[in-house]
């Protein structure tokens, strides 16, 4: 069975609190023992295997040595495909066209469930990120909260979400408005793209307002994560 390994006391904290059936195994060591107590009584209650390691051990189990003391193998948690028929409605959409970065997608993530997006549609194929342990582990548990899908066409996606988004592309393009200026009158969809090309081409000739962060000048612009919990901030109705 494929599965994913989610480590770092906030990740599996949101893992046993929203999906606890889909957690496998748990291994933690010692300086986590204080906190794990309700996570084992679950696993114990479910019948699946629980375990302190040592250092070593624990390294092996989590693959990586960035696990914070506490790992658990979960079900492999795919995206949805995104149905055409059937589209995505809520107060904010985030589209990510080419983050090809996991720890860009898990801090996207991270600043998505801080600002209560409901969901993310990520751009399936070559150079798109999908959820992965890195991911997991740097967005902190915000993956949990977000309903996921992916398309390799999202253009048609965010045709087929017309009547209810209003699509706004982050860019550097000189008819590029400032956020602050955004009419927030509908949902928005706001569109990252990749952090050296930007939003693709078919994509941007979709979107109609494009929209960039007001800076000084002296760098062009900011990490696509910054940038995005910026711009969250601004446009996520509160």
């Amino acid at each position: 069975m494929k599965s994913d390994t989610i480590c770092g006391l906030n990740a599996v904290t949101a893992v046993f609190a929203k999906r606890p059936n889909d957690v496998l195994r748990l291994y933690y060591t010692t300086h986590q023992r204080a906190y794990v107590g309700k996570f084992c009584s679950q696993m114990a209650e479910a019948k699946r295997p629980y375990r302190m390691l040592e250092a070593p051990e624990m390294e092996k189990a989590a693959g990586t040595n960035h696990h914070g003391g506490i790992a658990v193998v979960t079900k492999l948690r795919i995206p949805a495909i995104f149905d055409i028929n059937n589209p995505i409605r809520g107060k904010m959409l985030l589209v990510l066209d080419g983050i090809g970065n996991p720890h860009n997608l898990g801090a996207i993530a991270r600043s998505a469930a801080f600002f209560g997006v409901p969901a993310m549609l990520i751009g399936e194929g070559p150079g798109n990120a999908m959820p992965s342990d890195a991911a997991y582990r740097t967005a902190e548990g915000g993956m949990e909260y977000l309903d996921l899908y992916r398309t390799r066409d999202i253009p048609a996606a965010l045709n087929a979400m017309a009547a209810h988004y209003r699509p706004v592309a982050a860019a550097l393009t000189h008819d590029a408005i400032s956020v602050d200026v955004v009419p927030t009158d509908r949902p928005i969809a706001l569109i990252l793209g990749n952090e050296e090309t930007g939003v693709s081409q078919p994509v941007l000739e979709f979107v109609r307002r494009r929209v960039r962060i007001p800076g000084t000048g002296n760098v062009q612009s900011l990490n696509v994560a910054q940038a995005a919990a910026v711009l969250l901030h601004a446009l996520t109705p509160r």
